[in-house]
């Protein structure tokens, strides 16, 4: 997506930052001059088994401690073999992989084929709710000849996106001698099992407040021997105290998320430099089929006046002023399920809902609601993450609740919660419309399909289309890159009639990083993982 994606990522770069070894907690060392590095964030981690979480915070922790089969280097949006000597199809349904020879995960075990087996079947078994298991709906099964030879047996011919998804949060390998086979490990016996084979290892961790990684000397993946020996990663609660920290030179790096107005300030600011760099990530609203308005489990059950209400909250969104007023531009209006920038991305919400040219219409919703015979105003139960999409979600779902609001055909009542509850209320039923962001795995349309859209899907929100499930499936096995275009254009027009989830916004991530650290635009990367094994201090 480096010379696709058309939003940006955004990083600043402190042209003063203390960050001296005393008041960061670490040592001196690493490949560099300059010693440890000390990172901000506000993600939060929900759990570090790959089969329980499937989040950005979550993932930024994987992608420093897990071994891929195949990852996406610096600045690349292609895959290449990372554990791996080889990958590729050696039949139309079986894909073969060769590991490296004499692997071993930190703790001293040998990382072979069965550790890759127990993986994937782990993550299938478990198919957490939470987990990105749903990723792999096209793997039948895993075969292991010998201890450096995997085979996946795949349900459909010719899988175009199968070996993007081995690098995406379905793609770490677990060492099976740590990892329960049936139930998510707990993060502790992680990181005292030290079942780890990345760029680094975890020498201290307190979940949400402070994780200490050091190198791992072993690693011999696509990414290269990290830059920086020790990286310590601070958790804050509060953005403005992430950004105080920036000001003072407490940090090195902060990565995600600073409000759009303090993004704008330190623009504005003689000590930073920002920087910009390729983004993919979405915001939009998801609507749960049951709990819904006139949805199947409630009193009023009636599924052409669900669509109705559906249709006419897009109606009345006025994306350019959440984008403006909220984000000061760093997002833009999103008006399809598949971000700009990506081959078969197009634009069906423009002409479909609103004034038919981007803004919106209360006339149009108010005639929508009253042929399908709603009632107005209409009772909607709005709930957002406080924590997980930045300081801004507050502002952001306040000014939606005034859009739809604003004429009278919605009573919105909004609600918060904190991410590790949302993460499990929301596919408990708990919210009937919600707040959701998407960071991609991997650049291709596809991955803003699949995981949304197929009848077992990660939204869990009761949405069933046999038509789009069946194209969905189609498209992901079709050689032809012109027909498989065609296929995903039309998924996104069927889409947009059933509105199950309600785009809004694409736009960026943000960044902050010391003068005296080298490699940030490294790690702004097609894949949008941030690792830090490219970062060092001069």
């Amino acid at each position: 997506m480096v010379a696709t994606a058309g939003v940006a990522v955004t990083a600043l770069l402190l042209s003063a930052c203390g960050g001296d070894d005393g008041d960061n907690g670490g040592s001196e060392g690493g490949s560099s001059s300059g010693g440890a590095l000390t990172i901000g964030t506000t993600d939060k981690i929900t759990f570090l088994d790959p089969a329980g979480s499937y989040d950005n915070g979550s993932f930024a922790v994987m992608n420093q401690i897990y071994p891929f089969l195949l990852n996406t280097p610096y600045g690349s949006p292609d895959v290449e073999p990372d554990i791996a000597e080889s990958a590729e199809f050696t039949s139309p349904t079986q894909y073969t992989v060769t590991l490296k020879p004499g692997l071993k995960w930190a703790n001293g075990n040998d990382l072979t084929s069965s550790d890759v087996k127990f993986t994937f079947d782990r993550q299938l078994a478990i198919a957490d709710e939470n987990g990105p298991s749903s990723l792999l709906y096209n793997l039948d099964s895993v075969e292991t000849p010998d201890d450096t030879t995997v085979v996946f047996n795949l349900k459909t011919e010719n899988d175009q996106v199968f070996p993007q998804i081995l690098s995406s949060p379905a793609g770490p390998i677990v060492d099976e001698d740590v990892f329960s086979a049936d139930a998510i490990t707990p993060d502790q016996e992680i990181v005292d099992g030290e079942a780890f084979h990345g760029q680094y290892v975890i020498t201290n961790y307190d979940q949400n407040n402070l994780i200490s990684y050091e190198a791992y000397p072993d690693y011999e993946g696509v990414l290269g021997e990290a830059k920086t020996e020790q990286v310590n990663v601070k958790y804050y609660a509060e953005a403005s105290n992430l950004k105080l920290d920036i000001q003072q030179g407490n940090i090195d790096v902060a990565w995600r998320s600073l409000t759009a107005t303090d993004i704008e300030d330190l623009r504005g600011n003689d000590e930073v430099k920002v920087v910009d760099g390729p983004g993919g990530e979405i915001r939009y609203i998801t609507f749960n089929f049951n709990t819904q308005p006139f949805g199947a489990t409630t009193p009023e059950a009636d599924p052409l006046k669900a669509a109705a209400v559906r249709q006419a909250a897009a109606d009345l969104i006025d994306r350019e002023e959440i984008a403006e007023q909220v984000y000061k531009g760093t997002y833009t209006p999103l008006y399809s399920h598949v971000p700009e920038g990506l081959t078969g991305a197009v634009e069906p919400l423009l002409e479909k809902y609103g004034d038919g040219e981007g803004g919106p219409d209360a006339t149009a919703a108010k005639a929508r609601l009253e042929a399908a015979g709603v009632t107005t105003p209409v009772e909607l139960n709005l709930q957002y993450s406080n924590d997980h999409y930045g300081p801004s979600s507050a502002d952001e779902y306040a000014l939606i609740k005034d859009q739809l609001e604003a004429d009278g055909l919605f009573t919105v009542n909004l609600q918060t919660t904190e991410w590790t509850q949302y993460s499990e209320q929301r596919t408990a039923d708990a919210y009937p419309a919600y707040q959701l962001g998407w960071f991609p795995d991997y650049s291709d349309a596809d991955n803003y399909l699949t995981p949304f859209f197929l009848l077992e899907n990660f939204l869990s929100n009761h949405y069933e289309n046999q038509q789009v499930n069946d194209m969905i499936l189609a498209q992901a096995s079709t050689a032809d890159a012109t027909e498989r275009q065609g296929m995903i254009e039309q998924i996104q027009d069927l889409v947009a009639d059933d509105l199950s989830t309600l785009p809004y916004l694409q736009g960026a991530q943000v960044a902050v990083v010391g003068s005296d650290v080298e490699g940030a635009e490294d790690t702004l990367d097609a894949s949008f993982k941030f690792r830090y094994g490219a970062l060092s201090k001069g």
